[in-house]
């Protein structure tokens, strides 16, 4: 899954780019290509001078397009995140040709010498960790100064985790907004969801396993209780999607955080899940018992719900009448 950088203590609104222990490694996926002796890729032309965004697998190494594999065996240099992930793909499929880095934390100093080499009329490929650049990767620079120095740019297209998970929801798909990672720590989270509330579209995130719960719990704060959906691990043997209203999700992942890189998928605006009478009691009885008045269970379950806070409010007195109403 590419990833979302431009900074280097982080991503876009604070968000962190999971590190290499928090996403498990393709290889652990048995599922490989046969890589024929005598390769049947790159034995034609060599591609036309220029930039080439190529996908990689996400999970499945037999997602590698016939494409991808004549543009990468035959460039001058795959510009990639990171050499030692890209180059365990190489190995896999059989390809020897130069990698260098480029990212967040390279990116304004490589950058002039990526141009200098398709300015001399290199092959150039850019790949992301895995699937598509530029989704969450710096490389749109890279592009725009192609553009600007009227240097070709062309797609070789492929795996996408955003879309893949997108696919798997269930949710509409006619309309979608995909927001990357979210900050990483709650206040700037809310923030930025607050940003999304009312976007007519499905939205489409990509987080850490490690603050999956968090997030879905701070969505359904903002969002309201709507239908959502989280894969993991796909196109992996252990791929996993799990569909649900979002407090149901956050409970889930709150017991048992989840594995592998995620996809969270959630449903436009409207489509949030109903919450029913007992469900509401049962929530207001709760937050009360742990030792909130009713003023600031009604609050908090409002808030967990997407409900009207005077409706839920008029609701906990009628309940706990008698009771502290501060």
């Amino acid at each position: 899954m590419a990833r979302q950088r431009q900074s280097a203590t982080g991503t876009r609104n604070g968000a962190r780019k999971p590190s290499p222990d928090e996403r498990q490694d393709d290889t652990d996926n048995p599922v490989a290509p046969d890589v024929p002796e005598g390769r049947p890729w790159g034995r034609g032309s060599k591609p036309a001078p220029g930039l080439y965004l190529v996908s990689t697998p996400i999970g499945n190494l037999r997602d590698i397009t016939l494409r991808a594999l004549d543009v990468l065996s035959q460039a001058d240099l795959v510009a990639c995140e990171d050499t030692r992930m890209t180059g365990k793909l190489f190995q896999l499929l059989g390809l020897s040709a130069p990698l260098s880095p480029y990212h967040d934390h390279n990116a304004e100093r490589a950058r002039p010498a990526l141009m200098a080499r398709l300015a001399a009329g290199e092959v150039i490929a850019l790949v992301s960790d895995a699937g598509t650049p530029m989704v969450s990767d710096p490389g749109w620079r890279l592009v725009q100064a192609c553009i600007e120095h009227h240097i070709a740019v062309t797609s070789v297209p492929g795996a996408s985790a955003a879309l893949t998970g997108l696919q798997l929801s269930g949710l509409p798909a006619d309309r979608f907004l995909f927001a990357g990672f979210l900050p990483t720590r709650g206040a700037g989270r809310r923030t930025v969801l607050k940003e999304l509330e009312t976007a007519p579209a499905t939205l489409i995130f990509y987080e850490s396993p490690h603050r999956v719960a968090e997030s879905l719990s701070d969505m359904a704060t903002v969002l309201g209780n709507r239908d959502a959906a989280v894969a993991r691990e796909l196109t992996k043997m252990h791929e996993e999607v799990v569909r649900a209203p979002l407090l149901d999700l956050a409970n889930r992942y709150a017991a048992a955080p989840p594995r592998g890189e995620v996809v969270i998928v959630v449903a436009p605006p409207g489509d949030a899940a109903p919450i029913g009478p007992e469900e509401l009691e049962a929530r207001l009885k709760g937050a009360v018992a742990e030792g909130s008045s009713i003023k600031d269970a009604a609050a908090l379950v409002a808030a967990e719900t997407g409900l009207g806070r005077r409706e839920v409010y008029a609701l906990a007195l009628r309940l706990f009448r008698g009771g502290n109403e501060e």
